[in-house]
C-alpha cells in the first residue's frame, strides 16, 4: 500500500480494495494544474499585450517552436505513465521504480540536446515560419532564453508524470501553483520595470518563465524523493536497461509521432496564417489562449483516465477499463460544450482584455463560435486515446493521425483559408472536420476492443 502522512493516497496495491479510486479524485487536481500552466501562458500574453501587441505576435509563434521541442520529451514522460500505472496495478513496485530512473536520465539527456538545438538554430526556425520581419528580433530572443533552458521542462514533466502515476496529483498541482506566482511576479518586474528593474518586455517574460520553472524542478526532485521512499534505484543503470529502454520507446515512439505530427500540422498551418498578416497571427494567438481554458477539462479527464485504466489494465480488469472510458467520453463531451457556449457568449469581453483591435474581437468572437462544434469532436481524441494509450494500443492513433492531420486540416486550411480567401474561418472549419474524423475513428477503435490484448503485464484471470 501507498500511504500519505494524512493517511491512504487514492492508489493502493491489488491486495486491498482500492478506496477513492475515482476519476473524481484522480482528475480535480490535473485540473487545476493544466489551469494553471494555461494562466501562466494566460499571464504572459495578457501581460504582453498592455506591451505590444507584435510582441504577443512574436512570442506566440516562438512558443509553437517550442511545443514541437517539448512533444520529444512528451514521449518519455507519456510511457513513463502508462508503464508505472499498469505495473503498480499489478503490484510490482520494484519495476515501477526502474522504469522511474530509466526515464528521468533519458528525459535529461533528450532534453539538454533539444535545449542546445534551439538556442543555436532558434533564427533558423524562425525564418522558417515565414514570421515577418518586424517580430524577428523578439521572437529569436525569447526562443533562445527559453528553449535554451527547455531542458528543465523535459524534467517537470517527467517527474509530474511519475508523481501522477502513483496517485500525488496534488503535488503537481501545488508545484504549478507556486511557479505560477514567480512567474506573473517575475513577469511585473522584468516586462514593465517595476520596483527600479529594467524595462525588459519579451526578454523579461522568458527570464521569469525560465526562472519560475528552475525552481519548479528543485520541489519536485524533492517531493519525488519522499513520494516513493527513497525508492530510485539509479545503481540499476550500471547496465543498460534494455528492456526498459525498449519499452518506454515502444509507447514513446508511435505517441511522439502522433503529436510530432499534429504539431507539424499546426505549425504548416501557423505558416499559412502568417502569410495572412500580423493581424491574423495576433487573433489566433488570442483566440487559441481563450480556447485552452475550454480544453482544459477534456485534458484533464483524459489524462485522469489514463491512469485509472493503466491500473485496471495492469490488474486485469479490462471490462471495468472498457466501461470507465466511455463514462469519462460523455462527461468530457457534455462538459467541453457547456464551456464552449459560456465562453463564446462572453467571447468580446473576453478579447478585450487582451486588445482594442475592434477587428480582432469580431473575427475572434466568430472563431468562438465555431469552437461550440470543435470542441466535442475534441474531446474524443483526448479521454479515447489516452485510453488506448494506458491499454497499449498506441500505434492506431498514430496511424488515423497523420491521415487526418494533413489530409484534413493542413489540406482544408489551405484550401479554404487560403485558396478560397476565408482566413481563420476557413481554417477553424478545417479544425472541426479533422478532430470529428480522428475522435469517431477512436471510439471504434476501442469499442473493437483490441486494445484488450496489448497490456504491457500480463495476467491470468481477471475481468
Amino acid at each position: 500500500m501507498i500511504l500519505t502522512k494524512k493517511g491512504v493516497s487514492v492508489i493502493q496495491t491489488n491486495k486491498q480494495t482500492k478506496r477513492n479510486l475515482t476519476l473524481f479524485a484522480i482528475t480535480w487536481p490535473i485540473f487545476i494544474e493544466i489551469m494553471l500552466h494555461m494562466v501562466m501562458g494566460n499571464a504572459d500574453t495578457l501581460m504582453l499585450s498592455q506591451y505590444s501587441d507584435d510582441a504577443v505576435a512574436a512570442v506566440g509563434v516562438a512558443n509553437q517552436i517550442i511545443v514541437v521541442i517539448i512533444v520529444m520529451f512528451g514521449f518519455i514522460a507519456t510511457g513513463t505513465s502508462i508503464l508505472i500505472a499498469q505495473y503498480l496495478g499489478a503490484n510490482e513496485e520494484t519495476k515501477a521504480s526502474q522504469f522511474s530512473v530509466v526515464s528521468l536520465i533519458a528525459n535529461v539527456v533528450i532534453g539538454l540536446l533539444l535545449s542546445i538545438v534551439l538556442f543555436f538554430f532558434s533564427e533558423t526556425f524562425l525564418r522558417m515560419m515565414n514570421l515577418p520581419p518586424e517580430l524577428m528580433d523578439s521572437a529569436v530572443v525569447y526562443l533562445r532564453i527559453v528553449g535554451g533552458f527547455s531542458f528543465v521542462q523535459a524534467v517537470i514533466m517527467t517527474i509530474g508524470a511519475i508523481i501522477r502515476s502513483h496517485g500525488f496529483t496534488k503535488d503537481a498541482m501545488y508545484v504549478t501553483v507556486g511557479m505560477n506566482i514567480l512567474n506573473i511576479f517575475g513577469n511585473y518586474l522584468l516586462i514593465f520595470g517595476a520596483l527600479g528593474f529594467p524595462v525588459l518586455g519579451v526578454t523579461g517574460v522568458a527570464i521569469a518563465t525560465v526562472i519560475s520553472r528552475s525552481i519548479g524542478v528543485i520541489v519536485l526532485l524533492y517531493l519525488l524523493y519522499k513520494r516513493v521512499n527513497g525508492n530510485l534505484p539509479f545503481s540499476f543503470l550500471r547496465t543498460f536497461p534494455k528492456y526498459e529502454v525498449k519499452s518506454l520507446l515502444k509507447i514513446g515512439i508511435p505517441t511522439a509521432g502522433e503529436h510530432l505530427s499534429y504539431n507539424g500540422s499546426q505549425l504548416v498551418i501557423t505558416y499559412f496564417i502568417a502569410t495572412m498578416g500580423t493581424e491574423a497571427l495576433t487573433t489566433k494567438v488570442y483566440a487559441q489562449n481563450i480556447m485552452m481554458f475550454i480544453l482544459l477539462f477534456s485534458i484533464a479527464i483524459g489524462q485522469g483516465t489514463q491512469i485509472l485504466i493503466g491500473h485496471q489494465v495492469g490488474a486485469n480488469k479490462l471490462t471495468e477499463a472498457y466501461k470507465r472510458c466511455l463514462r469519462s467520453l460523455k462527461i468530457a463531451i457534455i462538459v467541453s460544450t457547456l464551456m464552449a457556449i459560456i465562453f463564446y457568449l462572453l467571447g468580446r469581453p473576453l478579447f478585450s482584455i487582451f486588445t482594442s483591435n475592434e477587428d480582432i474581437i469580431t473575427l475572434g468572437s466568430i472563431l468562438l463560435l465555431l469552437t461550440i462544434i470543435l470542441e466535442p469532436g475534441r474531446a474524443f481524441n483526448l479521454v479515447v486515446i489516452n485510453s488506448l494509450r494506458a491499454a497499449g494500443d498506441v500505434r492506431f492513433p498514430v496511424y488515423m493521425g497523420i491521415l487526418s492531420m494533413w489530409g484534413v486540416a493542413v489540406t482544408i486550411s489551405y484550401t479554404l483559408g487560403i485558396y478560397f480567401g476565408l482566413g481563420l474561418i476557413g481554417i477553424w472549419i478545417a479544425f472541426i472536420l479533422d478532430e470529428w474524423l480522428r475522435g469517431l475513428l477512436m471510439l471504434w477503435r476501442w469499442r473493437g476492443r483490441k486494445w484488450q490484448q496489448m497490456s504491457f503485464v500480463r495476467k491470468e484471470g481477471g475481468k
